[in-house]
Parts: structure tokens; C-alpha cells; sequence
């Protein structure tokens, strides 16, 4: 594929503050699909179905893999700005909705709804890299993928604070407001783009599964990064669960703070996406896997609330270092079609996730904490293999070359 240029990156420029204002819309959108999480207990109380309002997390995340396959590559054919403005537009009324629902069945349907919507992330990560020069690719992602992860990262804890002081509605409220304030702050400073690619939108979906088949390299960065975010689905699937138990009898505040020890981390992206500029994301991408192994065995050798939170730290860093590389390595592949390369290496990491965190639950029943770390270890284990072998790819390429 020939990598094409945005045009609007010429003429506007990715600067400083546009980088920085695409990263902290991205943590406000992806944000929005955990804000539920920890407030379910209450909305049971308010709305009543108990049993019902635990479907919500489940429904939001059926809307955000709707959003991923459905709506994500439409920006390869569409302004990408226009897009991501109705998006914003969209994701404030699914708030709203969720704000005033009367019953849980309506709470299930913003749920999806809202998921649908916050894909507005997976728009903008292509966009930024779009936008940006080759040899500062790596950088900004880097950037933008801080603001997502300081989103996934600290939307359970900022959710819990609100509705313990203000009530769970506050929550939805707040977050329509923050979703009418992104839109705001970006239609101002977000460039146009023009589409590149003009394939209607039955073919552009099928197309999916002929990249799949035809990217080497990007079933690589995919399943690395999907099994690497198998194991942090399963630390985070368990460990309230470990916590609450003995011998810590914590409570569901200091998972959350867990989280907010992880948001720390957030700062070695830029310099993860610098290092995968000079170096090349390869190299970046094999450092993020052996961290994420080492944090798993260290929290399989030892449980202690010390080694917990390094652990927690490391894995963090382990796993967005190599989703820098991944990310800089899918994007200068991708050429004309960015939103659907985005699409296939998003789909199948959150679809591992998925995995991690049934397999850690079946784990933590079966055995324990021990017997999660070791199926999150596995998982990192494979991921590093995965780097080490050479793509069918690339050995043909040297052979040729001999």
C-alpha cells in the first residue's frame, strides 16, 4: 500500500496542542464504557431489577465492538473530523439517556448506545497518526494513546467518587457534559480529511477480512497485543475479588486506587512512541512483552500488597510500551485504510481481553490468585514468542535477498 498524506496535515499542522487535545478526548470517550462498573450496586437499588443492571457493562461492551466493526473504518471514506463531531453529538444523548432511565431495560439500551459511540477513541488514534509526519508517527501516538489509557485507567475510580457524593445519575450527567465539552473544544482545532478511499460501505466492511488475510504483520501486532491485554483483563477481572478476601479484606476503593497507581505509568508513553521512532516499533514492541511477563511472574511468585502494586505499575508500562510499537508498526502498514487496520488490531485485542477474563474467572474459582498469574503469564509468554518468530513475511523476504 502507498501511504497518502492527509491533506489537511499540510496545510493546519499537528501541533503541540492538538496532539495534546486529540490524547485528552480520547480518554474522555474511551472513559465512558466504564463509568458504570462500579455504581451497578446503586442502580440496581434506583432501578430495580437487580439481576438486570449487571448486563450493563455487557451491553456497553456489545455496542463498543458494534462501534469498532460498524462505524471505525467509516472513516476511512468519510471526514474523519465530521465523523468524530457527530460522534461526540451521539454519546452525549446516549449519556442523557442513561442519566434520566426509569427502568433497567432502558439503561441496557444507552448502554449499548453509549458503546457504540465511544469508538469516537478508535477514531482519533488513526486520525492523529494520519495526521503526522513518518518520522514523529511514533511520538504522537504515543501521546494520544497516554490520554486513552489515563481514561481506561481512572474512569472506575472518578465514577465511585461521584456517585458516592452525588448519586449515580451525576455520573451520566457529568459525563454528557465532558462529551458536549470535547465536541466543543475540538470542532474549533480538528482539521477536515479528506477520504481515502471512495468504496461503498457494504465492500469496505468485507475488505476487513482480506486485510486479515493479506497483513502478516498485522495479525502479528494484533494477537501480541491481544494476548498481552488477555492477562491485564485477567489481573483486573480478579483482583477485587483477591482483595476483598483474606488475608487483605480491602473493599472495592482500593482497586480503585490500584487503577490510580496505574495512571502514573501513563507518562512512559510519549517516550515509548520516541524510542519506536528511532529504533523502529519492533524492538519497542519485544521490550513491552518481556516487561509484561516479568510483572506476571513476579505477582505469581509473590501476592503481597507491595509486590501487587510494582506488579500493577509494570504490567502497565509492559503493556502500553508495546502497544506504542504495535500501534506505530499497524500504522505505517495501513496506508489508504487506517480506520480498518485499526478496526481488525482493536477487534481482536479487546476478543482475546474477552478470553482473559473468562479464563482468569475460571482460574480464580478452580485455584486462585496463583492459577490466574499463571494464565496471564502463559498468555505474555506466547506474546513474547510471537516477536521472536520470524513472519512467513519477512523470512521469504531474506531468502530472496541471499
Amino acid at each position: 500500500m502507498t501511504a497518502v498524506r492527509n491533506t489537511a496535515s499540510a496545510a493546519v499542522g499537528l501541533d503541540r496542542t492538538l496532539v495534546l487535545l486529540m490524547a485528552a478526548a480520547t480518554g474522555f470517550a474511551i472513559a465512558n464504557i466504564y463509568y458504570a462498573q462500579p455504581v451497578l450496586p446503586l442502580i440496581g437499588h434506583d432501578l430495580g431489577g437487580a439481576g438486570s443492571v449487571n448486563f450493563i457493562p455487557t451491553a456497553t461492551q456489545i455496542g463498543y465492538s458494534g462501534g469498532i466493526i460498524l462505524l471505525v473504518p467509516v472513516g476511512d471514506r468519510v471526514d474523519r473530523r465530521r465523523l468524530i463531531l457527530a460522534q461526540c453529538v451521539g454519546l452525549t444523548l446516549a449519556l442523557l439517556s442513561f442519566a434520566m432511565a426509569t427502568s433497567a431495560v432502558l439503561a441496557i439500551a444507552a448502554s449499548v448506545a453509549i458503546g457504540l459511540f465511544a469508538t469516537i477513541a478508535q477514531q482519533i488514534v488513526p486520525f492523529a497518526a494520519q495526521l503526522s509526519a513518518p518520522e514523529t508517527r511514533g511520538r504522537t501516538v504515543g501521546t494520544v494513546m497516554s490520554g486513552l489509557l489515563v481514561g481506561i485507567l481512572s474512569a472506575r475510580t472518578l465514577s465511585g467518587v461521584v456517585a458516592e457524593w452525588a448519586g449515580w445519575r451525576s455520573v451520566f450527567w457529568l459525563g454528557a457534559s465532558l462529551a458536549l465539552a470535547m465536541a466543543a473544544m475540538l470542532y474549533p482545532r480538528l482539521p477536515h480529511s479528506a477520504p481515502s478511499t471512495q468504496t461503498p460501505y457494504g465492500q469496505l466492511i468485507a475488505s476487513l477480512g482480506r486485510i486479515v488475510l493479506d497483513e502478516p504483520e498485522l495479525r502479528r501486532a494484533a494477537m501480541t497485543q491481544g494476548l498481552l491485554f488477555a492477562g491485564f483483563s485477567a489481573f483486573w477481572t480478579i483482583l477485587a475479588p483477591l482483595l476483598a478476601g483474606a488475608p487483605y479484606h480491602l473493599g472495592s476503593e482500593a482497586a480503585g486506587l490500584f487503577g490510580l497507581l496505574a495512571v502514573g505509568s501513563v507518562a512512559v508513553a510519549p517516550l515509548a512512541g520516541r524510542l519506536a521512532d528511532r529504533r523502529g516499533p519492533r524492538s519497542v514492541v519485544r521490550v513491552g512483552t518481556v516487561v509484561v511477563l516479568a510483572a506476571f511472574l513476579l505477582m505469581l511468585l509473590d501476592s503481597h500488597l507491595a509486590t501487587l502494586a510494582i506488579g500493577v505499575v509494570v504490567m502497565d508500562v509492559g503493556v502500553q510500551v508495546a502497544m506504542i510499537g504495535n500501534q506505530a508498526t499497524i500504522y505505517a502498514l495501513a496506508g489508504t485504510a487506517p480506520g480498518r487496520f485499526n478496526t481488525i488490531y482493536i477487534a481482536i485485542m479487546f476478543a482475546l481481553g474477552a478470553v482473559g477474563s473468562a479464563s482468569a474467572s475460571a482460574a480464580w474459582s478452580a485455584a486462585g490468585w496463583r492459577a490466574v498469574m499463571m494464565v496471564a503469564a502463559a498468555a505474555a509468554a506466547c506474546a513474547v514468542i510471537l516477536q521472536i518468530v520470524p513472519s512467513r513475511r519477512s523470512a521469504l523476504s531474506q531468502g530472496v535477498a541471499l
